[in-house]
């Protein structure tokens, strides 16, 4: 019984077997973290999720909770000892209730800690190192490197592209079916979205990019990020070809500049779905596609999505978000939104957080952003200010449309750039569909 006292509470076993001084003491320290732990959660909130998303920070939170599973584990021995100081083993179901007591929530967290710090260590960039600022004041010969900056510092807004590709198994080429401007002000938390058509025909370049005569990327939108692949040199800058030419050009579209992107993949999309447990959509008209294309890349299926109430898995979700047979585009757009939302309005916080394991073991493998990891505290500390009610989304369709030729559909690029500039003004303004994360599918 003292054992497992103290490997609840370190001490409350040394006060049950007698020994009031050094139970005391243990009680002390128990009390001083618990008190640090509480001041830390209700005083220190922002700097306690950082400590999340920063490698040195990760580390020193395995060493503090091995060394706390130490503490635990010593004070539960040192009370046994109290009671039986000659040895002797404790019973088999004692032994194994200690056990658990003292090892399941250090190993929770380890878990957590471990797949946190590969996360973060395999998907996100490191920023490359910064010139040193040699100053009159520096000592002779040696360098001051210069702190790096908050991410928006004299930024009037954060503009991070979102791309959904069907790459996957058995696809060789990367198309861009699903690209979504965020656009963030990093002082009112106010964010724009603008939705862009993967059909977006001739859309112009910007200056000194390109092979094309025509100053414009004369295919489908979609299929920039590859001919950016097998033309690198036709897209300067730095990254890599694809992402930076999607950025460039979307940026030169917009009359922004698109900072960041982050891209998941057919596979990514219904591992997240999948380790969510599903994902739950009202279907306002059945959804039929007799050639569904499997996101296998090779696998041809009849998917049929009914009408009403329905619980998807990654599998079905993906094809719900994906199907264009007897729809079009725009109409997959609508249901793109509308299965992003669905997932943000059923994921609590507690559900992430149990899931976190599986999600975080998706995302290293189907991830690719170029968000360095020193950014990331950045982008906590824009998250609380972030409102719901203050999200505003521009979707490109068939109303911006300026011409068709045979294949290609042409849209009107002042307009959507004039509507652009209106809405990352005001998100909220009346000229915009404001986000609903309830009603998307209708």
């Amino acid at each position: 019984m003292a054992s497992l006292l103290s490997a609840l509470i370190p001490g409350a076993g040394q006060l049950y077997a007698g020994d009031r001084a050094r139970g005391r003491r243990l009680i002390g320290v128990d009390l001083v973290l618990l008190v640090g732990a509480a001041i830390a959660v209700l005083f220190y909130q922002g700097e306690v999720v950082k400590a999340w998303v920063t490698l040195p920070t990760l580390s020193l939170i395995m060493v503090a909770n091995l060394s706390l599973l130490g503490f635990r584990a010593w004070a539960a021995y040192d009370a046994y000892h109290l009671l039986a100081p000659h040895g002797g083993g404790l019973g088999a179901v004692v032994t194994l209730i200690m056990g658990v007591v003292v090892l399941v929530p250090h190993v929770a967290l380890g878990y957590l800690n471990v797949v946190q710090y590969s996360l973060i260590s395999e998907v996100f960039t490191t920023l490359p190192p910064r010139e040193p600022d040699v100053t009159t004041t520096a000592t002779p010969g040696v360098a001051e490197t210069t702190p790096e900056p908050v991410l928006w510092d004299g930024l009037e807004r954060l503009n991070v592209l979102l791309l959904g590709s069907d790459v996957g198994q058995g696809r060789q080429d990367i198309r861009t079916d699903t690209m979504i401007v965020v656009s963030i002000d990093p002082e009112s938390g106010d964010v724009a979205m603008v939705s862009l058509p993967r059909n977006f025909s001739g859309i112009t370049l910007p200056p000194g990019m390109g092979v094309w005569e025509c100053d414009c990327f004369p295919q489908l939108l979609n299929d920039l990020y590859f001919a950016a692949g097998e033309n690198p040199d036709a897209f300067p800058g730095e990254g890599e070809p694809g992402p930076r030419a999607l950025k460039a050009t979307l940026g030169h579209l917009l009359d922004i500049e698109i900072h960041y992107y982050a891209l998941v993949g057919l596979d990514g999309f219904v591992g997240i779905v999948d380790a969510l447990g599903g994902v739950t959509i009202e279907v306002p008209n059945t959804i039929v596609d007799e050639t569904y294309p499997h996101e296998d890349g090779v696998t041809i299926e009849h998917v049929v999505i009914s009408e009403g109430t329905q619980h998807l898995d990654g599998h079905l979700a993906l094809a719900y978000a994906r199907i264009r047979r007897h729809a079009d585009d725009f109409a997959r757009m609508n249901r793109q939104r509308c299965v992003l939302g669905a997932l943000a309005a059923q994921s609590s916080p507690l559900e992430l957080l149990a899931r976190y394991g599986a999600i975080a073991e998706v995302l290293k493998d189907n991830l690719e952003t170029d968000i360095a990891r020193e950014r990331l505290v950045d982008f906590i500390d824009i998250l609380p200010r972030i409102s719901m009610d203050r999200i505003g989304v521009l979707a490109v369709d068939r109303d911006y449309i300026s011409g068709t030729d045979t294949g290609r559909t042409y849209y009107d690029e002042d307009r959507i750039r004039a509507e652009a500039q209106a809405l990352f003004a005001d998100p909220t303004s009346g000229g915009v569909e404001q986000l609903s994360l309830e009603n998307a599918c209708d």
